[in-house]
């Protein structure tokens, strides 16, 4: 399929960075609710949107920030732009960015298996080596087709998930409306939470703020990054709604969700499109730390071979897996929690000071 949008200046400039992050953030948790449940749902409906709110707000000003810090510095892999940002201590967002890669993988994989075997009656290690293979054919075909892959399967995303929202409204609406407006205490928390471990994956977009050339580029595309990344979840989040409170104690709360329809070919086609989303998060995360290890060949006036892409994506994949069996609950509500502060400590609060102080407009006084 072709679309031509997405080979226009504007599209490069402002919406693929949004695009490309929502594509990587969505992994597993967020693409089967259970992230949505542990950090927003659980505070009520009303407190669950105003930690979404939050989250969006923090992603885009901190989106705003790095993008004009690597445009301005040329800093195009993560590994580049922490070296300006944290100079020798660049190494303890790389400690961060594998604690966070790794369970993000381990969860996918969790998913994968999860999906496949429960709605394709295939067995479970069936799922964990089908997103195997397809996370390593992208990363093997590299940046350009990795760009408009997951822009496409964005907007698949996000039709999906909108027939997912109407759906859900027209059906359970009239019998089940807003339980209540409530608000539970720790929303504002766990917003800030939400979007410090997913914050992690910022820097590894980068290699799609090439085609910024200007400020107001790469401050626009910023600003956007946050509304494209959380509006999908919007979506997902009042579908859930309609369901509250039972949908809370749902460990994949998209199956409860679609039983509830009970649609099973709008269930197979959800399940795929998910599917889909799982291979773009894996896809982005490890394509970051491809671009992290070309990154430092390059240096040496050496060329990464394209062999090595694939390779890398298996091993870490290989090790992702090792994970997997501590379950999907497990993995997001004690896996990602405990490194969350390491990724606000080390990138969130940095960029946002010492970043910020390196691309605010000064003028030469003499």
């Amino acid at each position: 399929m072709r679309m031509p949008m997405l080979d226009t200046p504007f599209f490069k400039k402002y919406l693929l960075p949004g695009f490309v992050f929502q594509s990587i953030v969505i992994g597993g948790g967020y693409g089967t609710g259970r992230e949505l449940v542990e950090y927003f749902l659980q505070f009520g409906p009303l407190g669950g949107l105003l930690g979404m709110v939050l989250s969006t707000a923090i992603w885009s000003a901190v989106c705003l920030a790095t993008f004009e810090l690597a445009r301005r510095t040329g800093s195009y892999d993560y590994r580049a732009f922490t070296r300006q940002l944290l100079h020798r201590w660049w190494f303890l967002y790389e400690i961060c960015y594998l604690v966070m890669m790794l369970l993000g993988l381990a969860v996918i994989a969790a998913a994968s298996g999860s999906i496949v075997e429960a709605v394709f009656s295939l067995p479970y290690s069936a799922g964990v080596i089908g997103i195997m293979a397809c996370v390593g054919f992208l990363v093997f075909k590299g940046t350009a087709v990795i760009e408009k892959s997951f822009a496409v399967w964005s907007f698949v995303l996000y039709a999906i998930y909108l027939v997912f929202l109407v759906w859900s409204l027209s059906q359970f609406y009239g019998g089940n409306p807003w339980p209540s407006l409530e608000i539970k205490p720790g929303w504002a928390l766990s917003g800030v939470k939400y979007a410090g471990y997913n914050m992690v994956t910022i820097p590894a977009l980068l290699f799609c703020i090439r085609h910024m050339e200007r400020r107001r580029e790469a401050f626009g595309a910023g600003i956007l990054v946050g509304p494209i990344g959380m509006i999908p979840a919007v979506f997902f989040f009042m579908a859930m709604v309609t369901q509250y409170p039972a949908v809370v104690d749902q460990t994949v709360p998209a199956n409860f969700l679609l039983e509830a329809l009970g649609s099973t070919a709008f269930q197979v086609v959800f399940q795929v499109v998910l599917l889909g989303t799982l291979i773009e998060s894996g896809t982005g995360m490890i394509h970051a730390f491809n671009e992290r290890v070309a990154g430092v060949l390059a240096e040496r006036q050496a060329v990464m071979p394209a062999y090595l892409r694939p390779a890398v994506a298996l091993l870490l994949l290989v090790a992702a897996a090792s994970l997997a069996p501590l379950g999907l609950e497990n993995l997001v509500a004690k896996g990602y929690g405990t490194a969350t502060w390491g990724v606000i400590l080390c990138y969130v609060l940095p960029v946002l000071t010492i970043g910020v102080w390196k691309i605010w407009p000064r003028r030469d006084r003499g």
